[in-house]
């Protein structure tokens, strides 16, 4: 399928999920997750729940993060530009929902990219070569090209058999994360 298709199928998918489901798949994504092996590295990158979304909780992601130690990095997007600046999360940060709904922090120590291990990668849809789907503005893609960190996706669903329309300018995924698998690439 093609991207524009994939992503209208997987919205909607996603709009159907209960809240309860939409919680019981956010803990099985980090119940797996936790199989995998990233723990060593200490400055992992993840984006905060879009709840209009119906996206991942990923406070269950933060809450193991917090439970070993790790350094969390959030983001602030910049919607003229295209480009995302990265803050450390302390437990004075204060976070403020722009307009698009994405929580964001309103200031803080801003990390290098050069910092990061470990990204967390928000998507729609994703296929077995690790190619993924997101929204369609960009966003990762500029900040993933710029960084050696390991890429891993979270999806509610699993793989398609392939993306056809995935480009150059794509940055596949090293791992993506379902509630029943691991997928590595």
């Amino acid at each position: 399928m093609l991207k524009k298709e994939l992503r209208k199928k997987y919205k909607t998918l996603r709009n159907q999920l209960s809240p309860s489901e939409i919680e019981d798949k956010s803990i099985g994504i980090a119940n797996q997750l936790l199989k995998v092996d990233v723990w060593n590295s200490m400055y992992f990158h993840l984006y905060l729940t879009i709840l209009e979304q119906k996206e991942i909780d990923t406070t269950h992601i933060l809450n193991i993060l917090f439970a070993k130690n790790k350094e969390i990095v959030v983001s602030k997007s910049d919607f003229m530009t295209g480009e995302m600046q990265h803050f450390l999360m302390t437990e004075n940060t204060r976070f403020t929902k722009n307009n698009y709904g994405i929580p964001e922090p309103k200031d803080g120590l801003e990390v290098p990219v050069s910092k990061i291990d470990v990204v967390f990668i928000p998507l729609l849809a994703f296929d077995k070569k690790g190619n993924r789907v997101g929204y369609g503005k960009g966003f990762y893609d500029r900040f993933l090209k710029n960084t050696n960190a390991l890429k891993i996706g979270l999806s509610f669903f699993e793989a398609e058999d392939l993306i056809e329309d995935s480009d150059k300018h794509d940055i596949r995924l090293d791992y993506c994360i379902s509630p029943e698998k691991v997928y590595k690439f």
